[in-house]
C-alpha cells in the first residue's frame, strides 16, 4: 500500500499511553472507523487476554495479534490501536511501516502506572505481563526493552501533559506531517532501508541502514531536499574505496562535486585540519545552500560535521558512515568535534545532518581492528538500555564478528533506533543522552593519556565499560556476575578488557577536563543491572584509582 491519505493510522506505545482512546477520538475527528487489536485477538480466540496467556501462553498472543493487525492494515480511513508489545514481532513492524503512518505515544513510566486500571496494579493485573508483585518496576523493565522499536514511528506524541483532546490533535498534526513529506519527496511507500526518523525541537531527518544501499545516496539527498555542489570530505583510506562511487552517484543525481581527503586516524582530528578544509571551501566558492557530504568513520563525521556547522553558520550535512562506531555513534546525533591537545572533542558544536545512510557492507572493507573496536558502541547500547540487543549480540556473537549480512544489519539497526531515541529525547545532553557515555569517562582519559595514539576509541571505550562496571560493584549497585558478564562479552568480540603501561595519574588527570563535569564533580554514568543505568556524582577519587590500578595492571 503506497504513501496516501486514506492509509491507515497506526498508534503503538506501551499500555497506559491511550492508544484506544486516542484511536476513537482522531476516528471521529476524520470521520474514520478505529480497529483496536487486543479486542481483535479476544474476538479471534473466543476468549479474554488473561486467558489466552494462561492456556496458551504469549507466542499463541502473538500470532493471533499478527493475524488481527494484518488484517486491519489491509483497509484504509482506519484508526489502529495496537497492543503494546505488537511491535517486538518483527514482520509486524515491517507491516505497520509499509502500510501507513505509525504514531508512537510515549508517556514516562509514572505517568504509566497512574493511569492503568487499580485491576492492573496487582499481582492479578487485567495485562498479564503486570501481572508481578511490583508493576512500577516491570514496568519500566518492559518499557526499556521496547523503546528502541518504539524509535520506528514516523511521529511521536509525548503524552505526560496532554489532555486527550490535544494528543488527539498531536496525532493529526503528525498524520499531516507524514503525508507532506512523502509527497514533497516522491518517496516510496515503503523503505525497509529507514529505521526511524531522529526528531528533536528544531529537526527532523531520516536515517538509512541497509547491506549495499551506497548507491543510493544521490536520489536520497535529492528527496532531503538539498541540490547545489555537494562537497564530499573522506579519509584518503575511505576515498580510495568508495570516492569515485561517491562522487558518480552524487552527480548522476545532478549535484556539482567536490572532493577533499585527509590523512586517516584521529591525529587529523584538529582545527589545523578543520582551517584546511574551509580554505579549499573558500577556493570552491561554496554557498550557504550547498552540502558537505562526510564519508568516513567517526574522525571524519565528527570534523566534516564541525565544519558544515561553522562554515557559512551552517552548511547542510549528509552523514555516511563506513565504520561501525559512525554508524552506530558518531553519525546519529549532531555532535561535532575536534580534538584539543588536552583532551578530546572539547572543541564542538550539536549539529543535525539532514540524513544518514549506512551502508553496513562497508564493514567488509574495514582493517579488523578497526572492525573490532568498532563493536565496542554496540555492546554498550546493549548493555546500558537495552537487553534485548545484549541478549542478541551474546547469541549471535559468532555470526556478527564474521559479518553475517543479516545478522549485522540487525544488530547495526536495533543499535541506531536505541541511539535514536535517545537523542530524540535529549539532543543536547541536558539528561538521558548522557547515558550514552557509558565507558566514555574511563576511555576519553585513557585516549588523551596516551596522546590519541595507542588506543582506538572503542578499544579504550571497551576498557572503560568494564571499568564502570568494576566501580559500580565498588558501589554496591551490581554484582560481581554484572562485571563478569561484562567481561565474557567485551572478549568475545574480540576487544580488550585491561590494558598495562599506561600513566594512572595521567588518566585521572584527563578526567578531571571530560565533558560531563558538573560543580567540578565527575558525572558517572554506571549501572544497577544490565540495561538499568544510573548517574552518579559522588564516586570517591580512591575507588575511582583503585579501579584503574587494577585495569592498567598497576
Amino acid at each position: 500500500m503506497g504513501k496516501r491519505s486514506d492509509s491507515p493510522i497506526i498508534l503503538i506505545g506501551f499500555s497506559g499511553t491511550g492508544k484506544s482512546m486516542v484511536a476513537q477520538g482522531v476516528a471521529r475527528n476524520l470521520g474514520w472507523e478505529t480497529i483496536d487489536t487486543d479486542e481483535e485477538v479476544v474476538r479471534l480466540a473466543g476468549k479474554s487476554i488473561p486467558e489466552i496467556f494462561g492456556q496458551d501462553g504469549e507466542p499463541h498472543f502473538r500470532r493471533l495479534e499478527r493475524q488481527a493487525l494484518a488484517e486491519a492494515c489491509q483497509k484504509t480511513r482506519v484508526v489502529i490501536a495496537t497492543g503494546g508489545g505488537a511491535i517486538l514481532d518483527p514482520h509486524s513492524r515491517v507491516l505497520m511501516r509499509r502500510s501507513g503512518v505509525v504514531i508512537c505515544l510515549e508517556a514516562n513510566p509514572g505517568t504509566i502506572y497512574r493511569r492503568l486500571p487499580k485491576e492492573d496494579q496487582s499481582p492479578n493485573a487485567v495485562r498479564p505481563l503486570l501481572a508481578t508483585a511490583d508493576p512500577m518496576e516491570r514496568i519500566v523493565e518492559l518499557k526499556q526493552s521496547r523503546q528502541a522499536y518504539y524509535a520506528m514511528a514516523d511521529w511521536t506524541v509525548q503524552t505526560d501533559h496532554l489532555t486527550l483532546a490535544e494528543t488527539c490533535q498531536e496525532v493529526v498534526r503528525g498524520r499531516h506531517y507524514w503525508l507532506r513529506s512523502h509527497q514533497s519527496s516522491g518517496a516510496p511507500g515503503y523503505d525497509q532501508d529507514h529505521v526511524c526518523d531522529v526528531v528533536t525541537a528544531t529537526e527532523r531527518y531520516p536515517i538509512f541502514v541497509g547491506w549495499g544501499v551506497l548507491g543510493s545516496l544521490g536520489e536520497r539527498t535529492r528527496q532531503a531536499g538539498l541540490s547545489g555542489n555537494a562537497y564530499v570530505v573522506a579519509d584518503a583510506s575511505v576515498f580510495s574505496l568508495y570516492g569515485d562511487a561517491v562522487m558518480t552517484n552524487l552527480r548522476e543525481a545532478g549535484f556539482g562535486v567536490q572532493s577533499f581527503a585527509v590523512p586517516p586516524g584521529e591525529m587529523s582530528k584538529t582545527l589545523n585540519t578543520v582551517s584546511n578544509i574551509y580554505d579549499w571551501l573558500v577556493d570552491c566558492r561554496a554557498e550557504r545552500g550547498d552540502v558537505v557530504v562526510a564519508v568516513g568513520g567517526g574522525v571524519i563525521t565528527d570534523m566534516a560535521g564541525f565544519v558544515a556547522a561553522t562554515f557559512l553558520r551552517g552548511l547542510s550535512v549528509v552523514q555516511v558512515p563506513t565504520s561501525l562506531i559512525a554508524m552506530t555513534d558518531a553519525a546519529v546525533g549532531g555532535k561535532t568535534a575536534v580534538n584539543h591537545p588536552k583532551a578530546k572533542n572539547l572543541i564542538g558544536a550539536f549539529y543535525q545532518p539532514r540524513l544518514v545512510l549506512a551502508d553496513v557492507q562497508a564493514l567488509t572493507t574495514l582493517p579488523e581492528r578497526e572492525l573490532t573496536s568498532g563493536w565496542a558502541e554496540i555492546i554498550k547500547h546493549g548493555l546500558v538500555l537495552d537487553g534485548e540487543l545484549n541478549a542478541f549480540l551474546e547469541k549471535n556473537a559468532k555470526k556478527l564478528v564474521k559479518l553475517n549480512p543479516e545478522a549485522t544489519t540487525e544488530a547495526v539497526r536495533r543499535s541506531v533506533a536505541v541511539k535514536a531515541r535517545i537523542v530524540s529525547e535529549d539532543e543536547k545532553e541536558q539528561g538521558q543522552r548522557i547515558l550514552l557515555n557509558y565507558g566514555h569517562t574511563i576511555g576519553h582519559g585513557l585516549e588523551a593519556a596516551t596522546d590519541y595514539g595507542r588506543f582506538l576509541h572503542g578499544e579504550a571505550v571497551a576498557v572503560g565499560m568494564v571499568g564502570a562496571a568494576m566501580i559500580s560493584h565498588e558501589l554496591g549497585l551490581v554484582s560481581p556476575e554484572v562485571v563478569k558478564q561484562h567481561r565474557d562479552i567485551v572478549k568475545t568480540f574480540g576487544l580488550p578488557i585491561s590494558c598495562c603501561d599506561v600513566d594512572v595519574k595521567a588518566v585521572m588527570k584527563a578526567m578531571e577536563l571530560d565533558k560531563k563535569i558538573k560543580g567540578k564533580a565527575v558525572r558517572w554514568v554506571l549501572l544497577e543491572g544490565i540495561g538499568q543505568p544510573v548517574i552518579r556524582q559522588d564516586v570517591a577519587k580512591q575507588v575511582v584509582a583503585k579501579v584503574l590500578e587494577e585495569l592498567l595492571g598497576v
